[in-house]
C-alpha cells in the first residue's frame, strides 16, 4: 500500500482535516508523526479526530508517539513534569478541562502508539535515528527517537521524520537518506505530508498554509 504521512499538527486540527480531506486517498496507508498535541487551539478535538479515524479505518491508520505525547504522559503518571507545564503542558491541561474532555482517557491510548514504522523501504518515527545514539528506543536521551535534534544516522532506508521546525518547508538530508516534514505548523507557517509509493519512492510533498482559527485562541 501506498503511504500517506503527516507532519507534526499540534492541535491545528481545521489544517489537518483540509489536508486529508483534499489529498489522502482510499488506497493509502496514513501514519502521524507524533505530536498531536500542544500549542494550537484544538487540542483535544485534534486527538478525538485521529483517535477516531484510528478506530474506522484499523490499519490503515497508524499514529506515532512524539515527545509531546511522551511529555503528557510522563507528567499524569509522575505528576508534575514541570518542563512540560511551563512550554505548554497549563494551557494543555486547561484545554481539556475547560472543553470537557478527559485526558485521562487521551493518556491510555497515548501509552499504545508505537514509537516507529518500518517497512523494507523506509523508517518513519518522529525525531530519527540519530548518528550517536547508543540507544535510540532510551526515551530519556536526548538523542531518542522521540527527542534527537542531531545528525541523523544511514540505516540503509529513508528515514521520514518531523520534531525539528524548518517554516522555509521540508528538508532533506542527502547524507542520512532523511526527510523532515515538520514545518511549523504551529508556529503558522504549513502543515506538511509527503505521499510515498509502495517501491519506497517519492510522489509528491504536500504542504497546506495554518487555518488562522486553529491558532487564534
Amino acid at each position: 500500500m501506498r503511504l500517506f504521512i503527516v507532519g507534526d499538527v499540534h492541535g491545528c486540527l481545521n489544517t489537518l482535516k483540509e489536508i486529508l480531506d483534499q489529498n489522502w486517498k482510499a488506497d493509502e496507508t496514513l501514519i502521524f508523526l507524533g505530536d498531536l498535541i500542544d500549542r494550537g487551539c484544538y487540542v483535544p478535538e485534534t486527538v478525538e479526530y485521529v483517535r477516531n479515524l484510528k478506530i474506522q479505518h484499523g490499519d490503515r491508520v497508524i499514529v506515532i508517539m512524539g515527545n509531546h505525547e511522551h511529555e503528557f504522559i510522563t507528567h499524569f503518571d509522575h505528576e508534575p513534569n514541570d518542563n512540560w507545564l511551563w512550554q505548554c503542558g497549563s494551557n494543555t491541561i486547561k484545554d481539556y478541562k475547560e472543553k470537557g474532555y478527559d485526558p485521562l482517557k487521551d493518556l491510555a491510548w497515548f501509552k499504545t502508539l508505537p514509537l516507529y514504522f518500518e517497512n523494507e523501504h523506509i523508517f518513519v518515527s518522529h525525531a530519527g535515528i540519530a548518528e550517536a545514539a547508543k540507544d535510540p528506543y532510551d526515551l530519556r536521551g536526548a538523542n531518542s527517537i522521540i527527542w534527537n535534534r542531531s545528525k541523523k544516522r544511514n540505516i540503509g532506508k529513508m528515514q521520514i521524520i518531523g520534531h525539528t521546525p524548518n517554516p522555509v518547508g521540508p528538508r532533506y538530508d542527502e547524507d542520512s537518506n532523511t526527510w523532515n516534514i515538520d514545518t511549523a505548523a504551529v508556529y503558522g507557517a504549513k502543515l506538511t505530508a509527503i505521499r510515498i509509493d509502495n517501491n519506497g519512492k517519492i510522489i509528491e510533498v504536500v504542504s497546506i498554509n495554518v487555518h488562522e482559527d486553529d491558532l487564534l485562541c
